[in-house]
C-alpha cells in the first residue's frame, strides 16, 4: 500500500518537473543533467554587459541620458539573477 502511493508521488513528482524545465527533465533522463532554468543566468550576463557598456559610454561621452540608462538597465539585469523571480506573467484574479 506504501509503495504505491510513494510511486503515485514519484510519478506526479516526474510529472511536474517535465511540466516546469522540460529541458532540465530530458537531461536528467539521459543522465547527463543540466543545470535547472532558474541557475541558467546567461541572458542576465549579457544584460549586464551592455548595460555596463551604455553606462561606460555614458561617462566617457558626458551624456546624462545613457548615464541614466546605463543605471536602469544594470537595475534590471540585477533582477534577473534573482533565482525565485516569479515566470512569466499572472493575470490578476478578478470575480
Amino acid at each position: 500500500m506504501a509503495a504505491q502511493f510513494d510511486d503515485e508521488r514519484l510519478i506526479a513528482l516526474a510529472a511536474r518537473f517535465e511540466r516546469d524545465d522540460p529541458r532540465f527533465a530530458r537531461a536528467m533522463s539521459t543522465g547527463r543533467p543540466s543545470r535547472p532554468r532558474e541557475y541558467r543566468r546567461t541572458g542576465a550576463w549579457w544584460a549586464l554587459a551592455v548595460a555596463l557598456a551604455v553606462l561606460i559610454t555614458g561617462v566617457v561621452i558626458p551624456d546624462g541620458l545613457l548615464i541614466a540608462t546605463g543605471l536602469v538597465l544594470a537595475g534590471m539585469a540585477g533582477q534577473l539573477f534573482d533565482p525565485h523571480r516569479p515566470r512569466g506573467r499572472r493575470r490578476p484574479y478578478r470575480r
